[in-house]
């Protein structure tokens, strides 16, 4: 890998005009230092002064084929060059295509495809078939999630952006899912935490009115809200009591989805299918916006002779699906979503167990394939975060140095509250997953510095 000759002049020039005219998300605009970025490529990225990063954050947890792959800019440039755009309303190749490798991979019946541009669209459009479906407007989300900055999707987030977001009047309601390490039911072992969660589930929707819910939407992997991996039978529980009572379930596999977990998708760890499963950034790592609900039969059937009032006008776009198909036949021929499955298996599993061995703030690792999560705490015994929930300032010091010492040694890491998550591409090698993991043992002496 060759990195272009330093040019700092034009780091500026680039940086100068981004504090000029962007305005970014989830920012306070005058507190914010963005790296000028001047290439990328596999699990790396690099600056105009020539400092390279290794990827732990896959950028948002979405680039899985890792940067620059050349089969996907080659598709993207021959759509370009072959039909730039099109309306929703017609049938092109692929399009077409992108729909049937995504239904070949998707669990059970799950055989439509509508397009989005990203995640959020997608759990809109899920929220809105499943409330036609139903004649019910309810839904039931986790507090520890997100699904999405737009209007119903923010709604049903759990995590703190919600909170300037929401109305009131979503028709939302959020419940607790399961998190053995911090259980909200008092658990002792996951069996335990499996069976309560589902209880208080059960509970939350006799007290709603189980005619009034149309839907349950879970991310199959929790993944901002801490990597959280549910407990065998969890996930087929959900399922049991959505058949029961008439609920459409609803699988968010926008982050867990493509290869994140090891499987194409992430509900292939435990077997189960839902109504409908939203995705987006690993279906194509983001390389052009795209997303999309994979929906069932019934459900489907349902806007058979119906008009389904949705739409966008980049549904489908040509060269977003073209990036798709490349994406996923690349990744079946690649062997893509088994590396990712073996690096968890054999080197980031162990290794983050082996750090939780040397280093007292590491509370508890978790994960699969290459999306993994440190908690850090500062007392093992009490399981006390290292900083409090959505702490920011001083209060988040300890995570903000963590955070900084990874960038000074050339590690791009993703930190959200007390958490460490380790999520680089799945086309990491192992020496990279290695130098990854060395540079973490140097730098969480920091958050050991912290702890009782």
């Amino acid at each position: 890998m060759s990195i272009p000759t330093a040019d700092p002049a034009a780091g500026k020039a680039v940086k100068a005009a981004d504090r000029a005219h962007v305005f970014h998300s989830w920012s306070a605009q005058a507190l914010i230092d963005p790296l000028a970025v001047a290439g990328a490529e596999g699990s790396y990225f690099w600056d105009y002064d020539g400092n390279r990063y290794l990827d732990f954050s896959s950028q948002l947890v979405n680039t899985n084929i890792g940067h620059q792959h050349p089969r996907v800019v080659a598709a993207i440039q021959e759509q370009a060059a072959k039909l730039c755009t099109i309306a929703p309303g017609f049938a092109v190749e692929s399009r077409s295509e992108a729909a049937r490798l995504i239904a070949e991979r998707t669990p059970g019946d799950l055989d439509k495809i509508f397009f989005t541009n990203g995640g959020a669209e997608a759990n809109e459009n899920a929220i809105r078939m499943a409330r036609l479906h139903t004649g019910r407007q309810k839904v039931l989300s986790t507090y520890r999630s997100y699904h999405g900055a737009t209007a119903n999707a923010i709604a049903l987030t759990g995590d703190p952006r919600r909170w300037p977001n929401e109305t009131g009047v979503s028709g939302v309601v959020h419940f607790w899912g399961p998190y053995p390490y911090r259980s909200n039911f008092h658990a002792e072992n996951e069996a335990q935490e499996c069976e309560r969660a589902l209880e208080h589930l059960e509970q939350v929707i006799a007290f709603e009115g189980p005619a009034t819910v149309a839907a349950i939407i879970l991310e199959t992997v929790v993944g901002t809200a801490g990597v959280l991996v549910p407990p065998a039978g969890y996930l087929a529980g959900v399922r049991e009591i959505c058949d029961r009572h008439g609920i459409v379930f609803i699988l968010d596999e926008v982050m867990a989805g493509f290869g994140r977990t090891g499987e194409w998708f992430a509900a292939d760890n435990w077997g189960v299918t839902p109504d409908l499963l939203t995705f987006a950034k690993g279906v194509n790592s983001g390389y052009v916006p795209l997303g999309g609900v994979a929906i069932s039969g019934e459900i489907a059937a349902t806007f058979a002779e119906r008009a389904f009032p949705g739409g966008l006008t980049y549904s489908g776009h040509p060269l977003a699906c073209a990036s798709a198909v490349a994406t996923i036949t690349t990744m079946a021929e690649e062997g893509i979503v088994e590396n990712a499955r073996h690096i968890g298996e054999t080197v980031l599993g162990p290794g983050l167990r082996e750090l939780a061995e040397r280093h007292p703030s590491i509370g508890e690792v978790r994960g699969l394939g290459v999306f993994w999560a440190l908690d850090l705490v500062k007392d093992r015994e009490t399981r006390e975060p290292m900083v409090p929930y959505n702490a920011a300032g001083a209060d988040n010091a300890p995570m903000g140095e963590l955070a900084a010492a990874c960038k000074q040694r050339g590690l791009w890491p993703f930190v959200n509250m007390n958490r460490f998550h380790v999520v680089p591409p799945c086309t990491v090698t192992e020496e990279e997953a290695k130098a990854g993991l060395a540079v973490l043992d140097e730098v969480l002496t920091l958050t050991d510095a912290h702890t009782v």
